[in-house]
């Protein structure tokens, strides 16, 4: 794989030492610095609670500092999480590993600079639509990520749908079937008793996701802007799929893209990602990178446009990007 250049890494290395700032407040441990979310319930990026090298601090973290790191995080109550790039601290994965936590790797892939993503054919009677705050389809294409990669195919070893961390949720594409070239067949229909259950599923959630206040939470990001949330809706107003992209520093990564499984196959990643890179370019975003697990979705974004460009290091139960 292509390292990352400098210039490139310094950007992104930029973008998650700030975007978090938008729903975190930070706690410096030594060279670790550590994201807690301002009030239970608020929405958040990379984490209820996780925590990365400090500028200063990428080459110099010891044993002791991820300890201490480890227990404020239990004492928080959330989980152990860090996350970093490789390249900017490339010593930080041993010890790490040598605290007994798993280290997955996550390469990333980058949009050149300037480079758009042409609209993507839809199906007949499909649109795409950017949410608002006040948009009543907002709890159901919430719900979408959590059906998405709840029936992905495949499970890591910890229960979570085709990757060991929590993807999908993650705001990684990582774990949405790669989006299909134009003229790729279809799967076949599902059933009508799988889109009934399907339906009343994603009702479900989104119920849920309203009771909880997760709705309520997410509202507010999407009136600031901190969030954009593009979804690919279904004639009778039921969404799809679903992506989201969080702007800072002229920088944003492109996460959450999920598809119902009833859905799939049908180029609906594909056009969601088109859609946010148009309009994260539109709203001056200058660098668009996104991370994935599995080199087959690495070629479907390769299609679109996106190109190799280094790598990220996420520790297993990683929560998810919301």
């Amino acid at each position: 794989m292509r390292r990352m250049d400098d210039p490139l890494r310094d950007r992104i290395e930029r973008y998650y030492a700030t975007v978090p700032l938008l729903f975190s407040d930070v706690e410096d441990h030594g060279p670790l610095r550590l994201f807690v979310r301002k009030e239970p319930g608020a929405p958040y990026y990379g984490g209820p609670g996780h925590a990365r090298p400090t500028a200063r601090g990428t080459g110099r973290v010891g044993a002791a500092d991820i300890a201490r790191v480890r227990a404020r995080q239990r004492e928080l109550g959330v989980p152990e999480a860090f996350e970093w790039l490789a390249e900017s601290a490339p010593a930080l994965r041993a010890g790490v590993e040598a605290a007994g936590l798993r280290v997955l790797r996550r390469p990333l892939m980058v949009l050149p600079a300037h480079h758009g993503v042409p609209a993507q054919p839809l199906p007949d009677g499909v649109t795409l639509r950017t949410l608002t705050a006040d948009d009543p389809a907002l709890p159901a294409a919430l719900a979408v990520p959590r059906l998405a990669f709840t029936d992905a195919p495949t499970a890591g070893p910890t229960g979570n749908p085709g990757n060991e961390a929590p993807a999908g949720l993650m705001g990684s594409p990582a774990d949405e079937a790669p989006p299909a070239a134009s003229g790729e067949r279809a799967e076949a229909p599902p059933a009508a008793s799988e889109e009934r259950a399907e339906s009343v599923r994603l009702a479900t959630v989104a119920a849920e996701l309203t009771r909880d206040g997760t709705v309520d939470a997410v509202r507010p990001t999407l009136r600031a802007g901190h969030k954009t949330l593009v979804a690919a809706f279904a004639p009778d107003g039921t969404p799809l799929a679903t992506g989201h992209y969080h702007p800072a520093v002229a920088t944003t990564e492109i996460g959450g893209i999920g598809t119902l499984p009833s859905a799939r196959r049908r180029g609906l990643a594909a056009a969601v990602t088109a859609a946010l890179v148009t309009h994260a370019r539109a709203h001056g975003i200058e660098t668009i990178f996104l991370a994935y697990a599995r080199e087959s979705v690495a070629r479907g974004y390769a299609r679109l446009g996106f190109r190799p460009a280094g790598t990220t290091l996420l520790i297993a139960g990683q929560p998810a990007r919301s």
